[in-house]
């Protein structure tokens, strides 16, 4: 175990398992629940489900030898949504198209992890418009979580409204909202697969769903999704801004984890230039997700849950291994996934984007000016109105740059700022 440097870490390998396994619980919700998102866009369940778990296997494992941290990484919540939602669904991209642009941005990324351009977008870019990136995800994956679950529905006078909770499907939705939010505020571990699976059973015993036969199977395959993806149809012009917009937001979504896992693991610390973890973490990111397309599924990305592990002493990339190999279980349980109401699914999605959501709240309005309050409010406000997280971020960096030549703030437009902008203008004009 010398490979992980145990002892220089301060952590054993009893306590590095016992890391990874409340990794493994917080995150194994994942399996499940990108299935459903992603089989919405026309994939095949059964080959995504499989997928889905073996890029969290393969990539959390090259994460764990590649940078020795906890860090667990699977197809990220928010982007998965949005490539079956806004892209698919949407836009009327054909999923093939749709993974041949998440291979695209993954490229792009490998490249830039590479660089310093990391560091040059992070210094770019205000932090309250990163955050309201953030907030923006969140409000559109509750939105899409709301409206999956028949909680809202479309009204031809008012575009949404209530749905009918006379329905027992929406009231199970209800109930597994209510389990999410509690067990969530509870910290129980796998607080978001317990909801689900207490759903669940409550939709088998009252029939609202088919109860299943067995439980597991042997893998599926994912043929019918393995290098499916279509490059050449993703390499066009207007495209290109949600290319970016993948792009951009893995990238906020790994930084913003990592941040967050590092400084409670004493990881990542810039001032030490021997550190090389950040950089070799970004860049197994910017490969699994290269690596995610080609098996059949949608961004790859740090999960914030590795912050679970971490909690319980996990600090070396042993505690990523043992995360990896648990996975492993959840290639055989298809049977058990595939019975799982949708109604059980869907609040997850509503409880995520609450939860990133809560970024908005770091924002100061107050000393705010005007150009980064109606930035951030288009950003936050256009994702879930439009369907999609391109139009918001384009919408928001074009107002803020707008407002800010208009006011002649000219110290505020940085070279990032205005290469961003432009390809915003693109979104719109193409």
């Amino acid at each position: 175990m010398n490979f992980f440097k145990l002892k220089e870490h301060n952590t054993t390998v009893s306590k590095e398992f016992y890391a990874g396994f409340t990794t493994f619980l917080t995150m194994m919700y994942i399996v499940p629940v990108n299935g459903f998102i992603l089989a919405d866009a026309g994939l095949p369940m059964d080959a995504v489900i499989t997928a889905t778990a073996l890029i969290t296997i393969l990539a959390t494992l090259f994460s764990a030898l590649w940078s020795n941290t906890p860090i667990a990484m699977s197809v990220g919540m928010g982007l998965n949504a949005y490539f079956s939602y806004g892209l698919v669904l949407g836009m009327k991209i054909p999923w093939e198209t749709a993974l041949g642009i998440v291979f695209l941005s993954g490229i792009l990324f490998v490249i830039l992890s590479l660089t310093n351009f990391r560091v040059w977008i992070m210094t770019s870019i205000p932090m309250s418009l990163r955050r309201a990136i953030s907030a923006g995800i969140g409000s559109f994956i509750a939105f899409i979580g709301l409206k999956q679950m028949g909680m809202i529905v479309s009204n031809d006078a008012t575009l949404v409204s209530l749905g009918d909770f006379s329905n027992s499907n929406v009231l199970l939705g209800v109930l597994g909202l209510i389990l999410a939010f509690s067990f969530y505020a509870y910290r129980l571990k796998g607080a978001f697969i317990l909801s689900i699976a207490i759903t669940s059973i409550i939709a088998w015993v009252f029939a609202l769903n088919d109860t299943p036969q067995v439980f597991f199977s042997a893998p599926a395959s994912i043929s019918p999704i393995f290098l499916q993806l279509d490059i050449l149809s993703a390499i066009s012009l207007s495209l290109l801004p949600v290319i970016i917009t993948f792009l951009i937001t893995d990238m906020f979504d790994t930084l913003g984890t990592l941040t967050g896992v590092g400084t409670r693991a004493n990881l990542f610390q810039e001032n030490n230039k021997d550190d090389k973890s950040l950089q070799k973490t970004l860049e197994a990111d910017a490969i699994a997700t290269v690596a995610g397309s080609l098996l059949g599924v949608s961004t790859t990305t740090a999960f914030i849950e590795s912050a679970a592990g971490v909690e319980e002493g996990g600090r070396t990339g042993l505690t990523a291994v043992f995360t990896a190999m648990l996975f492993i279980t959840t290639l055989f349980m298809l049977p058990l996934f595939k019975s799982i109401p949708s109604n059980a699914i869907y609040p997850v999605l509503v409880v995520v984007g609450v939860l990133m959501f809560t970024e908005l709240g770091k924002i100061n309005f107050e000393d705010s000016d005007l150009a980064t309050s109606a930035g951030a409010f288009l950003i936050v406000i256009l994702m879930p109105l439009t369907f999609s997280i391109t139009n918001g971020i384009a919408a928001g960096f074009l107002v803020y740059t707008i407002i800010k030549l208009a006011k002649r703030e000219f110290k505020d437009l940085n070279i990032g700022i205005l290469v961003i902008t432009f390809i915003s203008a693109l979104a719109f004009i193409l």
